[in-house]
């Protein structure tokens, strides 16, 4: 954990951040688990510290581009989780009335461009973002997020190379939870730091530790500052690990018991909370508080989503943009 010093409420606003995540993940489980939303579930449990690391970093009329496991990147950027809950659940109260669903949750009010729901295409949409940026001369950075496999794709070379030859306002964050679907990364990948594919564009790339969000905050303000100054892009590898399968369907015994056992132990709240109480950040009861707050607000959150209507069918060909 980094040892830079930062103000109470700073610090409380990234464990509410994680925690939040969280406790809402494990709601968008129980509602999959009932047959209560269509489609099915990628959860960020796990991945919490890099989406509220990274997030933290942004300023009001920034962006920050996601993936079909977006609910963490979403959460981390404002949006306001009774919508968000209620899109998830396909209702006329969701952020994209019910049309986007899980993994096309979207709300340009916060600069969240969307969640995507094909490897590697919303890597693009962020480059496109940071060049309108650019082209405008505005104080705008863009956060890609994307995972392993999508640095695979040729999205993310085409890209990189933009943003590198035309200096773009844009920081692009590598999610490396190990797989891709059920393929172990080591199978398809030939090097151990993926943030080494910024030397072919001449751009600086650096692996942390994903879990530790004041890590990740500490890397990803540098490289968002260094962006804003007109400085170009960096590439960031968060190596982290998600604990549920590729989707909420997915058993995951492809992966070794003990791995994913340790990379639990590692878990980035009970670490960053075991550091606010033994630091006397926060004393337990105030965290437990906290905690309790959270839990109430996606309880109310859950209710909402359920009382929500569906959209009436009538809407079916409106906000359709191309045919």
């Amino acid at each position: 954990m980094a040892s830079k010093k930062y103000d109470k409420d700073f610090l409380g606003n990234l464990y509410s951040t994680m925690f939040r995540i969280r406790i809402f993940e494990e709601e968008v489980l129980e509602f999959y688990k009932f047959g209560k939303m269509p489609g099915l579930a990628h959860v960020y449990i796990g991945e919490e510290a890099v989406a509220a690391g990274a997030c933290a970093t942004l300023k009001a009329g920034d962006y920050a581009g996601s993936t079909h496991r977006g609910h963490g990147h979403v959460i981390a950027q404002g949006a306001d989780t009774k919508k968000m809950m209620a899109e998830i659940l396909g209702k006329k109260d969701g952020q994209c009335k019910g049309k986007g669903g899980s993994m096309h949750i979207m709300d340009m009010s916060k600069g969240i461009l969307g969640a995507n729901g094909i490897v590697g295409a919303g890597i693009p949409i962020a480059t496109g973002a940071a060049y309108t940026a650019k082209m405008k001369n505005t104080d705008q950075v863009t956060l890609s997020f994307f995972g392993d496999s999508a640095s695979n794709e040729g999205t993310f070379h085409e890209s990189l190379n933009m943003a590198s030859a035309w200096k773009l306002p844009i920081v692009y964050i590598i999610e490396n939870n190990l797989y891709g679907i059920s393929v172990a990364l080591d199978r398809v990948v030939n090097v151990e730091d993926l943030s080494v594919r910024a030397q072919g564009y001449g751009i600086k790339g650096v692996s942390i530790d994903g879990n530790d969000v004041l890590k990740v905050y500490e890397t990803v303000k540098e490289a968002v500052d260094f962006a804003r100054a007109g400085n170009g892009p960096t590439l960031i590898e968060c190596k982290t690990y998600r604990w549920n399968g590729h989707h909420s369907g997915d058993p995951a015994t492809y992966r070794p018991k003990e791995e994913a056992a340790a990379w639990k132990a590692r878990c980035p709240l009970k670490s960053f909370r075991a550091y606010l109480v033994s630091n006397a950040i926060f004393t337990e009861q105030e965290v437990i508080d906290l905690e309790a707050g959270i839990s109430e607000e996606i309880k109310e959150a859950a209710k909402f989503a359920e009382n929500s209507p569906y959209p009436d069918a009538a809407e079916a060909f409106t906000d359709i943009f191309a045919e």
